[in-house]
C-alpha cells in the first residue's frame, strides 16, 4: 500500500503572501507521503485573465510578477523538505486552467507571444514535478494506483467540467473508477461499491488558499480550504483524511 498527499488549487498570486507553501513543505516532512499530487492551478496568472480585462481591477498586473509568485511558492514548499534531508516523494503536477492561460494567450496572439512566454517559465519540471499537460482544450488525466486524477473531469461531448450538487458522485458514474479533481474550490466525497466489491471513491478536493479573493465575494464561504491525505491506497481504494487550513496554520505556521 502507498499514500498520496493531494494539494488542490493553490493559486500562488503576486498580491498575496506564500507562507502557506512553507507550511505545506513542513507538513510533507511530517506525513512522509509516497506521492504528492498537485491538482492544478498552483499558479494563478491574473495578468492573463480574460474575464476582467479592461476593468479598473486589471490595472497593474504583470506577467513577470505572476511567474515570480509561482516560483517563490515552489521555493518555499521545497525548502523545509530539503533542509530535513528527506527523500522527495513522487511529484505529479496537473496543469490547471490558470496555467493553461499561458498557452491560450500564445494561441490568441502567436505573432507577439510565441517564443516570448511559455509554460516552462513556471519551472515546474526544474523543481522536479512530473507535469501532466492539457490535452486539447481539456485537462490531462493521470491514473495513479488506480485513481484517476485531473484538474477537472468532463461530462458529455461538449467537454464541460463535471459540476452540480453531487459532483463526486458524477465523477464515479462518468469515469467508472475512483477519481479526484480540484477546480471548483468546494469539497465533495462519494463512495460506491462495484459488483466485485471494490469501493470506487469520487472526490472534489477543495482549495489550498488562506486568502479570500475579492472576485469571489460570498462564494468564498462555500470553499473548503486545506489538503487531503490518502492513506492505505491500493487499487483505487484508500482511507481519506481532510486536513483543514486552520489546522495546518496552527501546527506549522509558528515554526
Amino acid at each position: 500500500m502507498t499514500s498520496h498527499l493531494i494539494i488542490p488549487d493553490a493559486h500562488a498570486h503576486p498580491d498575496y503572501h506564500n507562507n502557506r507553501f512553507t507550511w505545506l513543505g513542513r507538513l510533507v516532512v511530517d506525513l512522509k507521503p509516497d506521492k504528492v499530487v498537485m491538482l492544478g492551478d498552483w499558479a494563478d496568472m491574473p495578468s492573463l485573465c480574460s474575464y476582467d480585462k479592461g476593468t479598473k481591477g486589471y490595472e497593474g498586473r504583470r506577467y513577470k510578477r505572476d511567474i515570480d509568485a509561482a516560483i517563490d511558492a515552489q521555493e518555499k514548499f521545497f525548502k523545509p523538505i530539503t533542509a530535513a534531508k528527506k527523500k522527495l516523494p513522487e511529484l505529479v503536477m496537473l496543469e490547471g486552467n490558470h496555467e493553461h492561460r499561458i498557452n491560450r494567450a500564445i494561441d490568441l496572439d502567436a505573432v507577439h507571444l510565441d517564443g516570448i512566454i511559455a509554460m516552462s517559465d513556471l519551472k515546474y519540471e526544474d523543481f522536479g514535478w512530473d507535469v501532466v499537460p492539457y490535452t486539447g482544450s481539456t485537462p490531462g488525466i493521470r491514473v495513479i494506483d488506480d485513481i484517476a486524477y485531473a484538474h477537472f473531469f468532463t461530462s458529455g461531448i461538449m467537454n464541460r467540467p463535471i459540476s452540480g450538487v453531487h459532483p463526486a458522485y458524477h465523477i464515479v458514474s462518468k469515469q467508472f473508477m475512483s477519481g479526484t479533481q480540484g477546480h471548483t474550490h468546494t469539497t465533495d466525497y462519494c463512495v460506491r461499491t462495484a459488483a466485485d466489491s471494490r469501493m470506487l471513491h469520487g472526490m472534489v478536493a477543495g482549495v489550498y488558499q488562506d486568502y479570500n479573493p475579492a472576485f469571489a465575494g460570498v462564494a468564498n464561504d462555500l470553499w473548503w480550504r486545506g489538503v487531503i491525505f490518502k492513506r492505505n491506497v491500493h487499487k483505487g481504494q484508500y482511507d481519506p483524511q481532510w486536513i483543514g487550513m486552520d489546522a495546518i496554520r496552527k501546527e506549522y505556521g509558528g515554526r
